[in-house]
């Protein structure tokens, strides 16, 4: 926080505004998220009788918050380098600025208008499509062609994961359910609620249920609150660079950093047919700024962003030679440049906790709309206590696996189509008006959004000139 304030006190007024309105878009969209994705964890607590609605959404609430605090950084860094690179390595220019408010508008707007409608959309989606929307117009506007501005390779990994995820659930959550219809001989269990109110499930399938909603909330906290801290710190060295474009955490940030990029260049040059003497020579000018510094907030203000670019830019070049470096010559370069990339990515414990408490608080709204669409109007019968478990223990280990794997994944497209599975295997069927919207609006966010975020960034850089 001190970095922050310390930043604030050298912009004017017009930029500290928006600077305000920045971060209270990418604030926002995380207490959108909340409310529009939890409300999936949510559901089957409630129709199942497990909790009444308070104290379900406030349980999911806290442990969303926990799941922010404990789930690392990985994923958010994931969703910043889908963004363009040129626009990234000029992260202070004015058409950064613009880059990081078309997409946050256009996937909080989405995000509104789908869950206004009761539709379970994914956050993912929408925030994926905004970014490589912005990218195809960044790319088109500088007359490099639309297709020079996404990073590809990390888009096609981002989208298998996504499309690969809900195929998961209904499968896994379907073959569960027919598994514990083997296994399990409580009638109970797989027939729908009693009309009765006051009835609840059986106790050890209700510990079963707040369990599995608890870990759902954990891993969509995490998961989710990643690309929430993306968003904020592409706001912060957009439009702070001096305070945010380098981790000023530590007070020997400077020389390791040097030991990092040192061990990196050596390790570049050991190559017995060196292809990257542009790399060590961005490497030299790294360590040359860093001579005789032990902090790296001893490094003058105005060159913070041209130290970061340097790394950013050796760190792009390698990851994309990824697959032409020899296997033994791979491994002595991955360690410090994995390493020296800490010295650009990371995010500050403020925006954390900020991050976990707009996602936390979200969770505790609105959530009525989404809950009824998943609990209800999937299958053509209520959901039962096996099915909502079934559902649940899938979603949590996939978007758990997820989180290992550093990948971005849909919380609403894993639940949604495990309730769809367990619906399926136990022959319950499947409203398909429902099941016809909810694919449409899938079908539909990657266009709308892309659309949208393309329109806003080509009108906000017009009108910068």
């Amino acid at each position: 926080m001190t970095d922050l304030l310390d930043a604030l006190g050298r912009l004017d007024a017009q930029s500290a505004l928006v600077l305000a309105i920045a971060l209270a878009i990418a604030f926002g969209f995380e207490v959108v998220n909340g409310f529009h994705d939890t409300a999936n964890a949510v559901a089957t607590v409630i129709y199942t009788r497990t909790l009444k609605a308070t104290p379900a959404v406030v349980f999911s609430g806290v442990c969303n918050f926990l799941g922010v605090i404990l789930g690392g950084t990985t994923i958010a860094f994931s969703i910043v380098h889908l963004l363009p690179v040129d626009l990234l390595i000029d992260a202070a220019s004015k058409s950064a600025v613009v880059m990081v408010l078309a997409l946050l508008i256009a996937g909080i707007s989405w995000n509104l208008l789908t869950w206004w409608f009761g539709i379970p959309v994914s956050s993912s989606h929408t925030l994926i499509g905004a970014i490589l929307g912005v990218g195809l117009a960044n790319g088109l506007m500088s007359g490099r062609g639309v297709v020079a501005g996404v990073n590809w390779g990390k888009a096609e990994e981002v989208a298998l994961a996504l499309l690969i995820s809900p195929l998961i659930g209904f499968l896994a959550a379907g073959a569960l359910l027919l598994i514990a219809r083997r296994r399990v001989r409580d009638p109970e269990l797989f027939e729908p609620p009693p009309e009765d109110p006051s009835a609840r499930p059986p106790r050890w399938i209700r510990a079963t249920l707040l369990a599995t909603c608890g870990g759902v909330s954990l891993a969509h906290g995490s998961n989710d609150g990643q690309k929430g801290m993306g968003l904020v710190m592409l706001v912060l060295i957009g439009l702070l660079p001096t305070g945010f474009a380098l981790n000023l955490d530590g007070p020997t940030g400077a020389e390791v950093a040097r030991t990092r990029a040192t061990r990196l260049r050596d390790a570049l040059i050991a190559d017995p047919s060196p292809t990257h003497n542009v790399e060590i020579a961005r490497l030299d000018e790294v360590l040359t700024r860093l001579e005789g510094k032990t902090s790296l907030r001893e490094v003058p203000h105005d060159e913070r962003i041209t130290l970061r670019n340097l790394i950013f830019a050796v760190d792009g070049a390698l990851e994309r030679d990824r697959d032409v470096i020899p296997a033994d010559r791979l491994a002595a370069i991955e360690a410090p440049r994995r390493e020296l990339r800490t010295t650009i990515e990371y995010v500050p414990s403020w925006v954390i906790l900020g991050v976990a408490l707009c996602l936390g608080i979200g969770t505790m709204f609105g959530y009525k709309r989404i809950v009824h669409t998943v609990a209800e109007k999937i299958g053509k019968t209520h959901l039962t206590y096996a099915q909502g478990a079934s559902a649940e223990v899938v979603a949590m280990t996939t978007i758990g696996a997820a989180d290992l794997f550093g990948l971005p994944v849909s919380t609403t497209q894993v639940l949604s189509s495990g309730v769809a599975g367990t619906m399926w295997a136990n022959r319950s069927g499947v409203q398909f008006a429902t099941a016809r919207n909810i694919a449409l609006a899938w079908l539909l966010t990657f266009p709308c959004s892309m659309f949208a975020s393309a329109w806003i960034f080509i009108c906000g850089r017009l009108a910068l000139g």
